[in-house]
């Protein structure tokens, strides 16, 4: 049996310029609302308002909701002052709503604490609640100019292909934030950290990387390797558990449905639901959830299911539908005024099936 031929080595890759991407993001940046141009330092406010709604979403989602809460919202201070049910409100939509209870907390601290200025380190803004590691680092940078090591999932993955870096995700990202800091010049740290996320999302894109057009494409190993596409690595994710429930969808011969505030810990913290059951795997017993329901009335179970997915898990809810003319406990809204109330996805999910199929009717069902 011969012996396996040797791959043939690798010629020694010239090093990654940050002056050649900075140079490429001079002539390409993308052209976004809480951005200043290439060499200027962007308003803090802007850039931490940003940056918390881009977490976990992107730019496209993410541009009306921002003009909506700058246009609502101009400076810190204003946010600071608003009411915390107005804040949940205009954030519905964006998901983990635990980000806007601590958007309205940071913006209360800047302006009580530290008089409605950001604090200019990545060291200060860290004392701040819900600012964390990458929030930090890239307020620090783009606002205040400061040599931060900025890493976002666009980051990642132009480390990850740069370098040919075969450690999978999440392990790798210590290794991806230490050879990014090999590259982060102590010029202009801001405009590097937000060219490496624009090479990201328009030339290092997740599939087909548009590699003739990188700055960098002679010093990537992951394309010399020719590699590059399957990169980052990932671990297989777990599959998702699906939990299962029951909703109440009460209303009164007012047209109004009844709502409650869940607690202020915990998934969907002081949102506004409509009452439920406890999401457990197992299949709900509809006989016991009538009850359960927040008033004694004749709850009617409406066709199909109100189906959402959590970041960890699935949801599949069994709606009742009853009316009642009597006090309850929680909170009356008009029909026609649940798109102004701080209602999470899945509840105004479970608004549109009740509405689709219990209609408007206000008599009551009461045994």
């Amino acid at each position: 049996m011969l012996d396996p031929v040797p791959a043939p080595a690798l010629p020694a890759l010239p090093p990654a310029n940050p002056d050649d991407l900075l140079a490429w993001y001079d002539r390409h940046h993308r052209r976004l609302p809480w951005r200043a141009n290439p060499g200027e330092l962007a308003d803090p406010y802007r850039v931490w308002l940003s940056e918390i709604m881009l977490q976990q979403t992107t730019v496209v989602t993410v541009g009306p909701y921002y003009q909506r809460f700058l246009d609502r919202w101009p400076t810190v201070e204003a946010l600071a002052a608003a009411e915390l049910d107005a804040v949940l409100t205009q954030w519905a939509g964006l998901g983990y709503y635990a980000r806007a209870r601590n958007l309205h907390k940071c913006a209360k601290a800047v302006a009580e604490l530290h008089g409605g200025t950001f604090p200019g380190t990545e060291a200060g803004l860290l004392t701040l609640p819900g600012i964390g590691a990458y929030t930090a680092a890239a307020v620090a940078a783009i606002a205040f100019g400061e040599r931060a090591v900025v890493v976002d999932g666009n980051v990642e993955r132009v480390m990850a292909r740069l370098f040919a870096l075969e450690e999978p995700m999440p392990d790798a990202k210590p290794t991806i934030k230490a050879l990014a800091g090999t590259l982060t010049p102590e010029r202009r740290a801001g405009d590097f950290a937000q060219a490496m996320m624009d090479l990201g999302a328009t030339i290092c894109t997740p599939r087909k990387p548009k590699c003739l057009h990188c700055p960098w494409n002679a010093s990537c190993a992951g394309r010399i390797t020719g590699i590059a596409e399957e990169l980052p690595r990932k671990k297989p994710k777990p599959e998702k558990p699906t939990r299962k429930g029951v909703a109440f969808w009460l209303s009164n011969p007012r047209g109004e449905v009844l709502l409650r505030r869940r607690p202020e810990s915990g998934l969907l913290g002081g949102m506004m639901e409509v009452p439920s059951t406890e999401w457990l795997p197992s299949e709900p017993d509809i006989k016991a959830a009538r009850g359960k329901g927040p008033a004694p009335v004749l709850w009617r179970q409406l066709p199909g299911l109100v189906r959402h997915t959590f970041t960890h898990f699935h949801l599949e809810l069994t709606v009742l539908a009853g009316q009642t003319s009597r006090i309850a406990q929680g909170q009356w809204v008009p029909f026609e005024k649940l798109g102004e109330v701080a209602l999470p996805t899945v509840m105004m999910k479970i608004a549109r099936h009740a509405l689709r199929h219990a209609g408007t009717r206000g008599e009551d069902d009461e045994p």
